[in-house]
């Protein structure tokens, strides 16, 4: 785009359409200006059609090479695999349509295999993601306040300049969340414990729970415990699939920990009945939530 920005968004559920109302609602214009120009592509055209008509996005691309055209700043916005493979296609089949001096980034829940992929591929990547998120998926579940006041993670990447980080970090800022960089080891890590290892208890939760033949009845029992547990169980199987795929070792030596914890009360219930040990059990893990 010649005298302005062009962001191109591929990939427009949640995440993406959740940018693209941001910038539309919030700091888009005192960012970057009235030239401001927003480009979607995904998949399932329905998204930006329908961003393009109420005046979110100004391009409803038919395929990622007219949508990453002239772009600044590319944002890979699909499911972890999804974002994956458009890195393959950003270093192959569309390498002629993205320019020389174009910032890709993403949104992924995982950073080290993006990251890896990207530095491959020779790109200009700054690996990226808002710690936001819902149960709920695509475009209807996009709100413009979505990052609010949240950590942005920002990692670097191999061929990355610190004007393609400042770029990355000026979007995390037009969105009202705050950037914050991080190892992308690192990253993983953390986020396999507040974020992935839930994930899969959650699940494994529903899968254990839901097999016990009474499960019809405990259901009509069910509340605010049961609906606090499985909440992430309900989210987007694809999007967990990814992230179980990209951050597998994280989320397994997690689920060791947890394993071993849970051993510990099987024991505890299976040959204590003094109310006063629970308690304290208990009452250790509330304390432990505290800042």
């Amino acid at each position: 785009m010649i005298g302005g920005v062009r962001i191109a968004i591929l990939g427009f559920g949640l995440i993406g359409g959740s940018i693209a109302r941001a910038l539309r609602v919030h700091d888009g214009a005192s960012t970057y200006g009235r030239d401001l120009e927003l480009a979607a592509w995904s998949r399932r055209p329905d998204g930006p059609t329908r961003a393009l008509e109420a005046g979110i996005v100004d391009d409803a691309a038919p395929d990622p090479a007219i949508a990453i055209e002239g772009a600044d700043l590319i944002v890979l916005a699909a499911p972890p695999l999804a974002s994956l493979a458009l890195v393959d296609m950003l270093a192959g089949t569309l390498r002629g349509a993205l320019g020389r001096e174009a910032t890709v980034t993403d949104v992924s829940s995982t950073k080290r295999a993006i990251g890896d992929a990207a530095d491959s591929a020779g790109l200009r990547f700054v690996g990226g993601h808002p710690m936001a998120g819902r149960e709920a998926s695509g475009f209807d579940a996009a709100t413009p306040d979505l990052f609010v006041d949240r950590p942005w993670v920002i990692c670097a990447g191999r061929h990355a300049t610190p004007g393609d980080t400042d770029r990355v970090a000026a979007l995390a800022r037009a969105c009202r969340a705050d950037p914050i960089a991080m190892d992308p080891a690192m990253h993983d890590r953390l986020t396999a414990t507040v974020s992935h290892v839930p994930l899969v208890v959650s699940a494994a939760l529903v899968e254990a729970m839901t097999a016990d033949p009474s499960w019809p009845e405990a259901r009509g029992l069910a509340a605010g415990g049961w609906q606090s547990m499985s909440r992430l169980a309900a989210g987007d199987p694809t999007m967990g699939a990814g992230i179980a795929a990209t951050n597998a070792p994280a989320i397994a030596a997690g689920l060791r920990e947890v394993r071993t914890v849970l051993d510990g009360w099987i024991a505890a219930l299976e040959t204590d009945t003094d109310p006063g040990d629970f308690e304290a059990r208990l009452r250790s893990a509330r304390e432990r939530l505290r800042p």
